[in-house]
């Protein structure tokens, strides 16, 4: 597609996050039937993926200042395709520096098994020092894990035999089986310039996030509040690609800025889509919504039914 031409928000795909952190609504949110009916709910609405978080082990002082717990993802991810075997399966984000990596790559590779391939395994170095600290996981060590972790998860699910010296595991010969028949792609998440070139040459896709120019003093990765922000660095993306040899193309997941997805869930249709298509001429390809402030599991369900007809499938 040209720079610059406006598709219809048909073209983008939508993944809809399940709300696998609502502990405080157990009943409501994280029971097998709660799952269950929400993963239907999704692919019901024109929802091509779900998706959910990770946070294993967070600490007491992360969550009394707005963190929050969730469920194995993996485990609730198989949950969902039990009942919505049409949906992808996304990691949004799985923090593979906590986790041995033969480890994660028979977790993911059992659930594209089971699943029939519906996998797309998005994943991050992490940024929570406590959780870190609480798993045994060198926090500065993130980055070299993350990398090793990547090309450790390809490598068992593409060759025969896997022998490795990795930082703090040895592989004298490890088989993985069975193999897959088709690889799940690999999201790299994160704004950071390192995070882009991780994307180039380990990755399918990219995962940068919204950052306001109020938090990006404080923090490190470069402000994206604006699609203008953001065209700007699928440009930068697509350079690096380009200096890189990449051929292949990189799905780009993002949120939108015109859906507050932490508050009511309230949005103006024109707005939004008006977003939406400038969001897919920039380079975004997949487009993240959540609903966060539901109160009940029907009331979620009649949100993501709402926003199926007036944005997803209004294309």
């Amino acid at each position: 597609m040209p720079r610059g031409e406006q598709p219809d928000c048909a073209v983008m795909r939508f993944s809809l996050g399940l709300p696998t952190d609502r502990v405080d609504a157990p009943d409501e949110f994280v029971t097998a039937a709660a799952i269950a009916e929400m993963a239907a709910a999704a692919d019901a609405a024109g929802f091509e993926g779900g998706y959910v978080t990770d946070h294993p082990a967070p600490d007491q002082q992360w969550l009394a200042t707005g963190g929050h717990h969730a469920l194995a993802p993996l485990i609730a991810l198989a949950f969902a395709s039990a009942a919505a075997p049409r949906l992808k399966l996304q990691t949004h984000i799985f923090v593979l520096p906590y986790r041995n990596p033969f480890l994660s790559a028979k977790g993911v590779r059992t659930l594209q098994q089971l699943s029939g391939g519906q996998v797309s395994f998005g994943v991050a170095a992490g940024y929570l020092r406590s959780e870190f600290n609480t798993l045994g996981v060198d926090f500065d060590e993130r980055n070299d894990l993350l990398d090793e972790a990547i090309d450790v998860c390809r490598a068992a699910w593409t060759e025969e035999v896997v022998a490795v010296e990795g930082r703090h595991f040895r592989s004298r010969g490890t088989t993985m089986a069975p193999r897959p028949g088709t690889l799940p792609p690999i999201w790299i998440g994160g704004n950071s310039r390192q995070a882009m070139r991780r994307a180039v040459a380990r990755g399918d896709g990219w995962v940068p996030f919204p950052n306001p120019r109020a938090a990006a003093k404080a923090l490190k990765p470069p402000p994206l509040e604006t699609v203008d922000d953001l065209a700007v660095r699928i440009g930068e993306l697509r350079a690096l690609a380009d200096a890189a040899g990449r051929a292949a193309p990189l799905d780009v997941c993002f949120a939108p800025f015109a859906f507050n997805q932490f508050g009511t869930g309230a949005y103006e249709v024109p707005a939004l889509t008006d977003e939406i298509g400038a969001m897919a001429a920039a380079g975004v390809t997949w487009l993240t919504v959540g609903f966060h402030r539901a109160q009940s599991r029907a009331e979620w369900c009649d949100w993501v039914a709402t926003f199926g007809r007036d944005i997803v499938r209004a294309g």
